[in-house]
């Protein structure tokens, strides 16, 4: 047998079946590779939910929306040769229950129609369309709230209506997006009967289309024909926007997080593997002696690591399978739709490959290393250092290493973004292998102490053989890793907090009648005498235009510029409104408030590039109107006061039929009897608890809280796994080092005290540096990919890093230990 085959069977041989020696090599690709397969597994499976399900999301192929009126008769003609057409009116609204109880609900009127897709489904089995005129289907979280019962009866607006089921799935819910509460569902003639439709109330229709040709084109006709009316247009491959955006971006994150924890794990399998080589000298220059070639040598152990990442890949390909489901159902509340158990084989080879490539790029150079080592300088040793892998080794190793970034670039939606994140994990560790180097150069040269544990601890760090540059890597990684995680995780808690400000008002109430507002203040004070009112005007509409640009005419929204997408709440001031400051230009005088003039929030007008006296076009109730942009303005988000992107001089809109929408700052406790006297007087006006929407919202960001932390997770668990291997790379010259000791001396408190000293003095070292590396890629993360703000917790981010040193050199400490079992008679035989 020769070659190859004589390879394998030596191979198998020496292999144990319990991986003696490789099981670091193992944990690495289980966990770097089951990161991947089960994060690209995740998105996969989204997509493809979304994808197949997209009809039924949307509740048709085509949806076209406007807020605050109905389709005219030409739009409606339109729409009918399109194919079938279902109409849906949602608005804000109040339930009131036989024995008094209140919550708000999202009104859902539909048509005989509906649902075009899916079906609507009743906890008691029932498959059903649009209740009668006089009935209600209710979700199940209002029939707990109202504690209600089919037959039982509820108000809405000025009608009652009977409860006739309780909703079990409603199909094109996703589609809807965030609602202020639970669904109600009654018929439009029941819509018609409830009297909350009046001229100026909030409120969208829906018109799906079960299409007769390709849906993108009947959208584009339809868009290129009423271009002006403001219309919001939806097809089923993009039937829910919103999610899709987020999943990719939550995906893009954590595939680049599940890389970066493979990419680190590779680290650990160069550590691995060349401590495994190394306690293979013996084996490998008995193999010399008997005649095999450096080429026998490395294929004799290539088959070995290949047989064992194998198994790792196998394994982590088997828990990335595992974990989707789990995911789902950990973090149902953030997620689109729930993924079940899936195999989706393209996101699985992909992790695979890249498994198989990181293993082989980083176990290149050992390899090499230990076959051109010749026997001689092996039974010299474990201390000879001649015959490394050199340039041969690693350009093995770039030769397996390159198709990765190549790999994640071609595989990546948003290429420039994978390019800039591979580019600075590849910096970070550049720049922790310079320092590595300059630390080991600085100990040669820096004075000896007098202690003997500190000259120790200090030679140990540039004597031949040490492994410092490995070391301060591992270490920097561990380091940089806990002070990310501690900055994402407190920036998205610090987000939480914001999001309930000191003042934040007790309710909201919408559809207020402008001639009735003296009325409302009066039955809001009567119960909370000292309640501050904010009223202002409210209404719905759409950017058409900016500058000379038409929206219509945009291929893509431009970074940042989320307030293209869709409808817009629209008010009109003759004063700065509170929560705003002028950033550029100024506000409208008395005497200039009867022309069109807006003022825009800064952001927006950073993205989409506005200039002081550019047009700025909205669509509202189907007209267009065009107003010159007077100032920009600095929102001030978190005070959950009245916020709007633009804010109209009053002749600008004053004449557009409208509503009022109101703030009550008043005592919590008074909040439900306020929304009681209200409500009879007010049958049309919807009144919401801040504190519930807030509950909602924390939940969600909550829960992303929990996906981010458990991704990056993953990667600590990695930087952990380099630190071992570090460790164990070393384990053979410190065995050595150790027995010394002994032999003049030294008792074994003494030699784990060296070493202490030694990992203290790196630890300090990279502290600063990983601080930096840490607070920057978590500064990234936060604000570039989740669009949060930079809120970290500053004396918990120093917390995790004085905790993560103590961590890292506890286990540097702990991973010295069987250097001191080392015995040394049977050492120094082998030296």
């Amino acid at each position: 047998m020769t070659g190859w085959s004589l390879a394998w069977r030596l191979s198998r041989r020496a292999l144990s079946a319990r991986f003696r020696g490789l099981r670091l090599l193992l944990l690495c690709l289980f966990l770097g590779v089951g990161a991947l397969a089960a994060i690209g597994s995740l998105a996969q499976a989204i997509d493809r939910e979304l994808a197949t399900r997209g009809r039924v999301l949307l509740g048709g192929d085509v949806e076209f929306a406007v807020s605050q009126r109905l389709a005219d008769a030409p739009e409606l003609a339109a729409m009918r040769a399109a194919g079938r057409v279902s109409e849906t009116v949602r608005m804000q609204s109040m339930a009131v229950a036989a024995n008094g109880a209140t919550a708000p609900v999202q009104l859902k009127a539909v048509d005989r129609a509906y649902p075009l897709y899916g079906r609507l489904t009743l906890a008691d089995g029932r498959t059903v369309g649009a209740p009668a005129d006089d009935a209600v289907w209710i979700g199940r979280a209002l029939a707990e709230r109202l504690a209600v019962a089919p037959g039982a009866t509820l108000r809405l607006g000025t009608a009652t209506f009977r409860i006739g089921g309780i909703i079990a799935d409603e199909p094109d819910r996703l589609g809807e997006g965030f609602t202020l509460g639970p669904v109600a569902i009654v018929s439009r003639a029941g819509l018609d009967r409830t009297g909350l439709i009046q001229p100026g109330s909030l409120y969208a229709t829906r018109y799906r289309i079960a299409a007769k040709g390709a849906p993108a084109a009947i959208a584009e006709r339809f868009e290129r024909r009423f271009d002006t009316a403001g219309w919001e247009t939806k097809t089923r491959d993009r039937a829910s926007p919103g999610a899709s955006r987020f999943v990719a971006r939550m995906g893009d994150f954590l595939t680049l997080v599940g890389l970066a924890a493979l990419v680190i794990a590779g680290i650990g399998i160069g550590n691995g593997v060349s401590s495994y080589l190394e306690a293979r000298r013996d084996t490998i220059a008995t193999l010399k002696i008997l005649g095999a070639t450096s080429g026998m040598v490395a294929r004799i152990y290539l088959l070995q690591l290949l047989a064992v990442s194998a198994v790792g890949i196998g394994l982590g390909l088997i828990a990335g399978i595992a974990a989707v489901p789990l995911a789902g159902i950990a973090i149902s509340g953030v997620l689109p739709v729930a993924p079940g158990l899936t195999v989706q084989p393209g996101p699985l080879a992909l992790a695979a490959g890249y498994g198989l490539l990181i293993a082989l790029a980083f176990c290149a150079r050992p390899l090499v290393a230990a076959g051109r080592v010749p026997a001689a300088a092996l039974l010299r040793g474990a201390l000879d250092t001649r015959g490394g892998g050199g340039w041969r080794g690693i350009a093995w190793g770039l030769a397996a290493g390159l198709p990765v970034p190549v790999l994640a670039l071609l595989t990546s939606a948003r290429p420039g973004f994978t390019a800039a994140f591979l580019g600075a994990t590849a910096g970070a560790l550049a720049m922790l292998v310079a320092i590595g180097a300059l630390i080991r150069a600085a100990a040669a040269r820096a004075p000896r102490p007098r202690r003997p544990l500190a000259r120790l601890a200090l030679s140990a760090l540039h004597r031949p053989g040490s492994r410092t540059v490995s070391l301060v890597v591992a270490l920097g990684l561990g380091l940089t890793l806990f002070v990310l995680l501690a900055t994402i995780r407190t920036s998205i808690d610090g987000n939480i907090r914001r999001s309930v400000p000191e003042r934040a008002p007790a309710l909201f109430a919408l559809d207020v009648p402008p001639e009735r507002e003296a009325e409302f203040r009066r039955t809001v004070t009567a119960i909370a005498p000292g309640a501050t009112i904010a009223t202002v005007p409210l209404m719905r509409g759409t950017i058409t235009g900016y500058g000379t640009t038409r929206v219509a005419d945009l291929a893509t929204i431009p970074e940042g510029a989320w307030a293209l997408r869709g409808e817009r709440g629209l008010t009109f001031s003759a004063t700065l409104p509170a929560g705003s400051t002028l950033s550029a230009g100024r506000w409208w005088s008395a005497q200039e408030a009867g022309e069109s003039l807006v003022s825009v929030d800064e952001r927006l007008a950073e993205a989409l590039d506005l200039k002081i006296g550019d047009p700025l076009t909205v669509s509202v109730l189907g007209m267009e109107r065009t107003a010159r942009i007077a100032s920009f303005r600095r929102i001030a988000w978190e005070t959950l006061g009245f916020n709007f992107v633009m804010v109209f001089s009053p002749g600008a809109l004053r004449d557009v039929p409208h509503n009022l929408a109101a703030t009550i700052d008043m005592p919590a406790a008074k909040a439900q009897r306020v929304t009681a006297a209200l409500l009879p007087r007010f049958p049309s006006t919807s009144v919401i608890e801040v504190g519930s929407v807030l509950a909602q919202v924390q939940d969600v960001v909550r829960q992303m809280a929990a996906a981010i932390t458990a991704a990056a997770s993953v990667a600590v668990l990695s930087g952990i796994a380099v630190l071992l291997g570090a460790i164990a790379a070393a384990r053979a010259a410190r065995s050595y080092d150790a027995v010394l000791l002994k032999v003049l001396g030294a008792t074994r408190r003494q030699v784990l005290a060296a070493q202490a000293i030694e990992y203290a003095l790196l630890v300090g070292a990279v502290g600063v540096v990983a601080t930096i590396l840490g607070v920057g890629g978590g500064w990234f993360v936060v604000t570039q990919i989740f669009a949060f703000d930079w809120l970290p917790d500053w004396g918990v981010v120093a917390a995790t890093l004085a905790l993560g040193a103590g961590v890292t050199m506890a286990i540097g400490v702990a991973g010295s230990l069987p250097v001191l079992r080392a015995r040394p008679a049977a050492a120094l035989r082998r030296m």
